[in-house]
């Protein structure tokens, strides 16, 4: 813009007073902008890099803790309890078996002194 074009404005700007700047503005400027990244923001907290561990590490636990209720809990004395029961039932067949047999053995052994 030349003189000519806005004398006004010209002389204006003339008579303003200049601008003092203070030996410690470059130290006030930084005490400013490390005050401002001190304060907490609510940004911060919304940080991808921070977000996606802590959702990873809650999904974890939630799994944990669902999964441990859902399970269920087999207990040795059962499978020992039915286990048990089978071999009782077996052993009382075989005893009847064996009782057959031995009874049947005898009759046999009479039947076979007797006729010589």
């Amino acid at each position: 813009m030349k003189r000519e074009e806005d004398e006004k404005l010209w002389d204006l700007l003339g008579r303003s007073a200049e601008p003092k700047i203070s030996p410690f503005f470059a130290r006030n400027v930084v005490r400013k902008i490390r005050e401002a990244q001190g304060e907490p923001s609510p940004r911060r907290w919304w940080n991808l890099r921070w977000a996606v561990p802590a959702a990873g590490v809650a999904v974890a636990i939630i799994a944990a803790v669902s999964l441990r209720f859902q399970m269920p809990e087999r207990t040795q004395s059962d499978s020992r309890g039915d286990a048990l029961a089978l071999s009782e039932a077996q052993d009382s067949d075989l005893m009847t078996d064996l009782d057959d047999l031995v009874a049947s053995d005898e009759s046999n052994s009479w039947d076979d002194g007797v006729l010589l």
